[in-house]
């Protein structure tokens, strides 16, 4: 897509409104990126909920012994989780994955904490904060393309 088009709409950010002057291209590829950055971030956080979530379930309908229809919540969440992977702007299955085991990782901590009561220690912290910089650093390195 062009990244002068606003998303969906079909008209040129580059392109000034009736009476008002282009603003700087260089400043829109900035927004345009930031926002790009900010709805994957918040689909990735979407879909750790659903998978972690949907985990949590199964696990407290198995393990736990609350039933069938814990269990079938969760695997219905666990499906969502595969849909809203889908709509990353990212073209390359193994890329999102791959970066979306950072928010895996340190949403599962921060799920065992409000859920079960989980206490994190430091290598946790650390490991989680390696596992997002990662992430970051998948998804978001410039690639020159």
């Amino acid at each position: 897509m062009d990244p002068r088009l606003a998303e969906g709409s079909g008209f040129r950010l580059d392109q000034p409104g009736p009476g008002l002057p282009a603003p700087p291209l260089s400043l829109l590829f900035r927004r345009t990126r930031t926002v790009l950055v900010a709805r994957s971030v918040t689909l990735f956080v979407v879909a750790a909920l659903f998978e972690i979530g949907g985990a949590w379930l199964v696990w407290q309908g198995i393990r736990e012994h609350k039933g069938w229809i814990w269990i079938g919540a969760g695997v219905l969440a666990l499906g969502l989780y595969g849909v809203v992977a889908t709509f990353q702007p990212d073209d390359h299955f193994g890329r999102i994955l791959a970066a979306y085991g950072g928010i895996f990782v340190a949403g599962s901590i921060a799920w065992g904490m409000v859920a079960d009561g989980y206490r994190p220690d430091r290598f946790d912290v650390i490991g989680a904060l390696v596992c997002l910089v990662g992430m970051a650093v998948i998804m978001y390195a410039p690639r020159g393309h």
